[in-house]
């Protein structure tokens, strides 16, 4: 190993590093560092294995540094670093392209790529605004979010977000937004496994808001199917529906941000295909490369595609789009991503192990000081009693517990566990990440 390699590996200075969402002190004073992964596993700079119940953030859901993916990035490497995406192209962002479009259901034909979930919210909406400004119905400019909702960090995407610590601190925000209520209801809703049959009239409250600022000024509701960053909330039986009812009554585009439960989080290419329902569009991110390189996008439909696009005049169609939008590393990364969904059949295989995994997950119930089991597609939350002294510092004991005494990695959101694990999940590791996670239950309370 190289000098250099050596200390990238074992950094011994900490400091200059600003690190998102982190306690930055207290992670330096205990850190959880990682040098390698493969498959299933992280490794510590020391060879110590880590056990990914996460699937990195969300996102590595055919596994880590598979082969395909990795032989992918490096010949594209080899071959084109870097094309620009304004007025010029290269094959395989139209082909990544025309393989996400066939995933998606209905007639979400178009994609629009750029590099993250964020930039993916604030693209959608952006096109929303865009779409409506040029068929006609231009004071059509107010964005309705949901409580609890995350749609990414740029101020489209905190505005429409209703996660109070990622708003607060950061001014007023875009003017023009509105909230739906969120879905859960710990009372009706607790220990179900998957959609909960309680709360689909929560959808109705977009009639409220409607009522109060007038349809002719709303230009797009944005949810979540599943609720991740708050705590893996999945939607109710027919709230999806309802408010694509809504939405089509009121002439409100209906975005689906899929950025978590896209490519086979919930046993679907799209949570929309799991649903019965077509939104106008879909943001994507994470499982579109497994993690491997950046990249994120929208699935729109034809008719917001042809409202921009109706002219051979070599005029510019979208004022919109970035430096790397469909970089030529994430496209051959998706491409190959795509590739290993299909021949391995891990969206089959999520949907396939989604009740096996559910109930050994709900096996937790028997813990001490859990308050709430949700489990849907390949996801799992385990809410449990807070300490007297602050919310979150149980569920932050609980993680440094799991990563250095029993090898796992897990997501904390106040005082939760959330779990994701890659698509490659055996069933022996799921006992392995339920068992991991009962002991340290028993070792915090």
């Amino acid at each position: 190993m190289s000098a250099y390699s050596s200390a990238a590996a074992s950094p011994n200075d900490l400091e200059a590093f600003f690190m998102p969402f982190t306690p930055n002190r207290a992670f330096k004073a205990k850190p959880r560092l990682l040098s390698r992964s493969k498959d299933m596993h992280y490794y510590t700079p020391e060879g110590r294995a880590v056990l990914d119940a996460t699937a990195g953030l969300w996102c590595a859901n055919a596994g880590h540094n598979r082969d395909p993916i990795v032989e992918a990035i490096q010949h594209q490497a080899a071959e084109m670093d870097f094309a620009p995406p304004f007025q010029y192209g290269h094959p395989k962002a139209f082909a990544v392209a025309a393989r996400i479009a066939a995933l998606a259901p209905g007639d979400l034909d178009h994609v629009f790529l750029c590099n993250s979930g964020s930039e993916a919210g604030d693209s959608a909406l952006k096109i929303a605004l865009a779409y409506h400004a040029t068929t006609g119905n231009a004071t059509r400019t107010r964005l309705i979010g949901r409580e609890r909702g995350y749609h990414g960090v740029g101020f489209g995407g905190i505005s429409v977000g209703g996660m109070s610590p990622n708003r607060k601190m950061f001014g007023s925000l875009l003017p023009g937004v509105d909230h739906l209520p969120h879905t859960y209801n710990r009372e009706k809703q607790a220990f179900s496994k998957g959609e909960p049959e309680w709360g689909a009239e929560r959808a109705d409250a977009l009639e409220n808001l409607v009522a109060l600022h007038d349809a002719s000024t709303i230009a797009a509701v944005i949810v979540e199917p599943m609720a991740g960053s708050t705590g893996a909330i999945p939607a109710p039986v027919g709230y999806l529906k309802r408010l694509r009812e809504l939405c089509d009554k009121y002439g409100i585009l209906l975005i689906f941000d899929e950025v978590i439960t896209g490519f086979g989080r919930l046993g679907y290419a799209f949570a929309a295909e799991r649903y019965g329902v077509v939104p106008d569009m879909i943001t994507f991110a994470k499982g579109v490369t497994s993690g491997a390189v950046p990249m994120g996008g929208v699935l729109v439909r034809k008719h917001i595609y042809d409202a921009f696009v109706k002219s051979d005049a070599p005029v510019i169609d979208l004022f919109h789009g970035y430096t790397y939008s469909a970089h030529p590393l994430a496209c051959a990364a998706s491409l190959a991503t795509l590739d290993l969904y299909r021949e391995e059949g891990l969206f089959e295989r999520a949907r396939a192990l989604e009740p096996i995994w559910a109930d050994a997950f709900h096996s937790l119930r028997s813990k001490p000081g859990v308050l709430d089991i949700r489990t849907v597609g390949l996801v799992g939350a385990v809410d449990f009693e807070s300490r007297a002294d602050g919310v979150g510092r149980r569920a932050y004991e609980g993680m440094e517990r799991l990563f250095h005494d029993e090898g796992m990695m897990v997501r904390t959101a106040g005082d939760t566990f959330a779990v994701s694990p890659p698509l490659i999940v055996s069933e022996s590791q799921m006992g392995e990440i339920v068992e991991k996670i009962g002991r340290t239950l028993d070792a915090i309370f």
